[in-house]
């Protein structure tokens, strides 16, 4: 990923919390000599290895999964907080418009998780996770041969990342009265609050 200098991003808990919070990011691998991608959950295990690890399953239908070896790395992309600004919002009249946004890439060699209970265990991470939010969590709890038969559709993997490339693209190049300008504008649309409250939190 192309990254000026003062848009890039290096501190681990930086790109992790962005990881977490914007976890339904993009598998990108090579499927027969072309680029294959994939939209998923994941589930990101900070304290494995020195970057992280990525847990995820796709469909066993999904030939994507069949290409994972341990000689290529794939590319997962979580995409943040983005937003138009408009040059209306700088002081120099002569500006163009550009376009403020945040991503982190990040970088494995996939292995395929084989094991029942690991699966088993990824599965009820990933639902606890994202079932937290509601008052009334659904509790997993399946007939054991319908789980069963609901696992062997899906094919489950982990990433242990090996390296990590972080691009917060939000005005750090404006000056900083052009900066509260665009943080004022952005959080006049609910759409685009979150990539203010990003600005926001990188002025400190």
């Amino acid at each position: 990923m192309y990254i000026p200098k003062h848009f890039r991003v290096d501190d681990l808990n930086t790109l992790h919390d962005l990881m977490r919070a914007y976890s339904f990011a993009t598998l990108i691998t090579q499927h027969e000599g072309v680029p294959f991608a994939t939209h998923l959950p994941f589930i990101l295990d900070a304290q494995r290895g020195p970057y992280g690890t990525l847990l995820a399953h796709v469909a066993r239908a999904n030939p994507q999964w069949r290409d994972f070896t341990s000689e290529q790395e794939v590319l997962v992309i979580f995409q943040g907080p983005h937003a138009y600004v408009s040059p209306s919002w700088y002081e120099v009249e002569l500006s163009v418009p550009t376009w403020n946004y945040a991503a982190v890439h990040a970088y494995g060699v996939p292995r395929l998780v084989e094991d029942g209970e690991e699966l088993y265990q990824l599965l009820k991470v990933l639902i606890e996770t994202h079932e937290s939010q509601f008052e009334n969590p659904w509790p997993f709890q399946l007939p054991h041969d319908y789980l069963q038969k609901m696992m062997r559709g899906i094919v489950a993997f982990q990433i242990e990342i090996t390296r990590l490339e972080g691009k917060f693209k939000m005005s750090q190049n404006r000056t900083a009265s052009e900066r509260e300008n665009i943080i004022a504008a952005l959080n006049e649309s609910s759409d685009t609050q979150p990539a203010a409250e990003l600005m926001a939190g990188m002025k400190k």
